[in-house]
């Protein structure tokens, strides 16, 4: 399905298809089973709950997703993210918090790296860090 550049949704939102937004949605939008793109043009003011959603335009707004959330360069997103995959494009705007705990599991303590085993990080340049401890 796919909601054109000219239309205003105001309100909740639910399906169960793959969905593309070009227009403008305030309120909420559910499809738990399904893809929600968010368009170059789309602007969207909700809470935002699906199976994967993709972000090229403007989301004013926070994302779950029980598989992923993709923000592609020319996306922005203000708001919290919770998801088990998150990829955020180069050029990208994003402010906000990111969760990428599995639903339905707890961090057990056993879980938590002690500081003396903490892996090692090595980015470009062979430059190392160390991972922070939670």
């Amino acid at each position: 399905m796919h909601i054109g550049k000219s239309v205003v949704v105001k309100g909740q939102l639910t399906g169960s298809e793959d969905l593309t937004i070009e227009g403008t949605i305030e309120g909420t939008i559910e499809l738990r089973q399904n893809v929600l793109t968010i368009g170059s043009s789309g602007k969207i003011k909700a809470q935002i709950v699906a199976k994967a959603v993709i972000v090229q335009g403007e989301v004013h707004g926070n994302i779950t997703a029980t598989d992923k959330v993709e923000i592609r360069d020319t996306g922005s997103v203000d708001g919290d993210l919770t998801a088990p995959r998150i990829a955020i494009s180069e050029g990208a705007h994003f402010r906000g918090a990111i969760d990428m705990q599995r639903s339905g599991t707890e961090p057990k303590s056993d879980d938590r790296v002690a500081p003396d085993k903490a892996p090692t990080l090595t980015g470009p340049a062979s430059a190392t860090a160390r991972a922070p401890v939670r």
